[in-house]
């Protein structure tokens, strides 16, 4: 790897230093990975609607990059938008490039009109979208060379967790909370739906997932909202309750936390990334029955790789699902019992071989 001059090494570290003050910032040398080198890539991330420790979609984004920092010894910077327009989230992706972060992850569908521009506006970086793509405001994709957009099989992992929560729950009834009413989340709930019936259908089980038991809050970030939805919905007997909305769903674990520590037996299944120790209580036990995962820090670390070592699928969209196990449950789900771990996994490699479609769209699933 090639020294770089000083005086370039000295307008990097100024322009650095102006970020300081920037919304929620966070930055990172490099690691001591890759033999113990340092590594000149420097890898940019802005925050979505939620924040970094949302236990969800930008926090597993971010520690896949911190994971990249460990393995390959790249420089790593996040930052967090005052708010959530094109405008704003522009702002932050050029204060990382003024900065030198030229290769810049972009965890979320609101990210598409301002990476559109941004692919056009800085043609020497590089930019990584997740669950977008990116366009002008008329939802016509336009992924340029410099530019990867990422989507997963949410329907699938969703659809896991639904035969994971009914074998392993049995009879009852379950719910669902979703964040903003948009296809990744979407999906989770279709799937997830989906997963139910299949056990109902195949392995004995008599679950049911009521209407009234199926909500979208409209954000990311409420999670007083979240608990609210939650209270609610165990007051009506629902046993577990998968939330796919961010901090959102924080809330809903919060509130299953409590009546966890009251004695009661109620569950959340986990979003995005493993959740499961964020469902601890005071006694150590979680109230995560297990998590829907999308392999967001994995993806992350893949495209970092594919950069460094000249490979990046710039124009490119693509998709991770079962086939590329770009999807899943965790590998270790502590309060599922060892029938449906061997089922899930069953499953599982039914969906990798084609054995099982799980359908991405609604249908009549909800009876």
């Amino acid at each position: 790897m090639k020294k770089r001059k000083f005086g370039l090494a000295m307008s990097l570290l100024l322009s650095a230093s102006m970020l300081l003050a920037a919304c929620g910032s966070d930055e990172s040398n490099g690691g001591t990975g890759n033999g113990g080198k340092k590594n000149d890539l420097k890898v940019g991330m802005v925050t979505d609607a939620g924040t970094i420790d949302d236990k969800s979609f930008n926090q597993g984004t971010w520690e896949g990059i911190k994971k990249a920092e460990e393995e390959f010894g790249v420089q790593t910077k996040y930052l967090k938008p005052a708010g959530t327009t094109e405008a704003e989230y522009l702002k932050e992706i050029g204060n990382l490039y003024d900065a030198g972060y030229k290769f810049i992850v972009a965890p979320g569908f609101k990210f598409e009109t301002a990476i559109f521009q941004a692919q056009e506006k800085y043609k020497d970086a590089k930019f990584v979208i997740l669950d977008g793509n990116p366009h002008s405001g008329d939802f016509k994709p336009v992924v340029a060379k410099n530019t990867v957009a990422v989507f997963f099989a949410e329907h699938e992992a969703g659809f896991l967790a639904g035969v994971a929560a009914a074998n392993q729950l049995k009879e009852g009834d379950v719910g669902f909370i979703g964040g903003m009413e948009i296809p990744a989340v979407q999906k989770f709930n279709w799937g997830f739906q989906q997963g139910i019936k299949y056990a109902n259908d195949n392995l004995g089980t008599k679950m049911t997932i009521k209407p009234e038991n199926v909500l979208y809050q409209g954000s990311f970030d409420n999670v007083a909202a979240g608990q609210q939805i939650a209270a609610q919905m165990y007051d009506r007997g629902v046993k577990a309750i998968f939330a796919a909305a961010g901090g959102v769903g924080v809330g809903a674990i919060n509130e299953a936390k409590q009546r966890a520590g009251a004695g009661e037996e109620v569950w959340i299944i986990g979003v995005d990334s493993d959740q499961y120790e964020d469902g601890k209580g005071k006694d150590g036990k979680s109230v995560i029955l297990t998590s829907a995962m999308k392999k967001l820090d994995q993806v992350a670390i893949d495209m970092i790789k594919d950069e460094l070592d000249g490979k990046f699928k710039g124009g490119e969209t693509l998709t991770f699902d079962a086939k590329n196990d770009g999807i899943g449950l965790p590998e270790e789900n502590p309060n599922l019992n060892d029938d449906t771990k061997a089922k899930v996994k069953e499953v599982y490699e039914k969906i990798k071989s084609g054995e099982i479609t799980v359908a991405d769209e609604q249908g009549s699933l909800i009876k």
